[in-house]
């Protein structure tokens, strides 16, 4: 097995190392001390700095002015952008764009990914449906007004948005009468939607976004078979990909603080107790690792296995959960009262990781899927 990442691959992570090496964990308002959201908007700068460097459109194809990299190379960036908690919605962007060049009227792909690569237009994405708990595509109705050509109506509800109030465009996921999922591209102003105010445990801004009889463009639904589900995919390994590069920055300043930390005239690095809880969430962070790897692997080549694709995204999802929770958990153990300090970014850390472990399902829901998926694929 070969974990060597490609020339292009390695490229972008040192294009994304440049771009968020000025980036400040803590330049907007501690989500602790704010009653509502930290900031009205994602950072604009940096999704600047991001276009600038190519890396906004990274995954999109060259046709559309973009380098054509894999999910792979999209995980490799989104996991240097979680070590200093970039404010941007590289991952709904990205992979929104990705799901429409790869299943989306080709037209509307030529229209719209070029903008999107160089930053002047956002994607954004509803993947938790009504509650949080549902499949998504169950949270709101597609049906064609007048035949698949004339266009679609949705209707329903999708909760806990990401920045949809400062994106362009939001992926929505729906279920048709026959039973059968789409995928529609919405504008954020047009008839019929409504905003509802939300905040994340992150202290984002998010939306409840309400389709009263929306109507939309035929070209701008995907209808191709697969298409939601593959997004869902792509979004849940990304989501893995930010708690890696979380952990990974939490486990750092871990280790800075008790290499200096002393008691008893010795580093607190030094005693047993602390240096065995840190080997354990270093452990943590190498399952993740693999498993993240194996998923984006996956999804970027379509390679068979003995389970579909989707049972390594829940392992990997599974491990990320649970891993980046004991990383935070063991990080605020260890820096005692100091973890709690709103002037010290490890809170900061703990809020996106709660937030990261419960996005699209906590571990306890992929634990079912994958009970699921091996009952219907058993292993030889």
């Amino acid at each position: 097995m070969d974990f060597t990442f490609t020339e292009e691959q390695q490229a972008a992570v040192e294009a994304a190392k440049a771009v968020f090496s000025g980036v400040a964990p803590d330049a907007v308002p501690s989500p602790a001390l704010t009653q509502g959201a930290v900031a009205e908007d994602f950072d604009r700068p940096l999704w600047a700095k991001l276009a600038e460097s190519d890396l906004l459109s990274l995954v999109i194809d060259p046709q559309h002015g973009g380098a054509g990299l894999d999910p792979i190379a999209l995980c490799l960036v989104l996991r240097e952008s979680a070590k200093v908690l970039a404010r941007v919605p590289l991952l709904e962007s990205s992979a929104v764009a990705m799901a429409v060049q790869r299943y989306g009227d080709p037209e509307l792909a030529r229209e719209l990914l070029p903008a999107a690569g160089r930053g002047e237009l956002v994607f954004t994405v509803g993947a938790n449906g009504r509650t949080g708990h549902d499949p998504a595509e169950l949270a709101v109705t597609a049906w064609p007004e007048n035949g698949d050509d004339d266009g679609w109506v949705l209707d329903g509800v999708q909760t806990g948005v990401p920045w949809a109030q400062n994106a362009d465009h939001i992926a929505v996921p729906a279920h048709t009468g026959e039973g059968r999922s789409v995928l529609a591209l919405v504008p954020r102003i047009h008839a019929g939607i409504t905003l509802a105010e939300q905040i994340s445990t992150s202290g984002e801004r998010y939306a409840e976004v309400h389709l009263d009889s929306v109507r939309i463009e035929a070209r701008a639904v995907i209808t191709a078979e697969g298409a939601w589900e593959w997004l869902r995919e792509l979004l849940a390994t990304g989501t893995c990909a930010l708690a890696l590069g979380l952990g990974a920055g939490v486990l750092a300043m871990t280790s800075e603080y008790t290499g200096k930390r002393e008691q008893f005239g010795f580093p607190i690095a030094t005693f047993q107790a602390v240096a065995v809880q840190a080997a354990d969430r270093y452990i943590d962070l190498r399952a993740m690792e693999a498993t993240l790897w194996q998923a984006a692997w996956r999804i970027s080549t379509g390679a068979g296995g003995a389970l579909p694709v989707s049972g390594d995204v829940a392992v990997a999802k599974i491990w990320a959960s649970d891993g980046v929770r004991r990383v935070v958990q063991t990080a605020q153990h260890l820096h005692g009262g100091f973890g709690a300090d709103t002037d010290y970014p490890l809170h900061r850390y703990h809020a996106w990781a709660k937030q990261l472990e419960l996005s699209l399902g906590p571990a306890a829901a992929h634990e079912e899927a994958l009970g699921d998926l091996l009952a219907a694929h058993p292993l030889g």
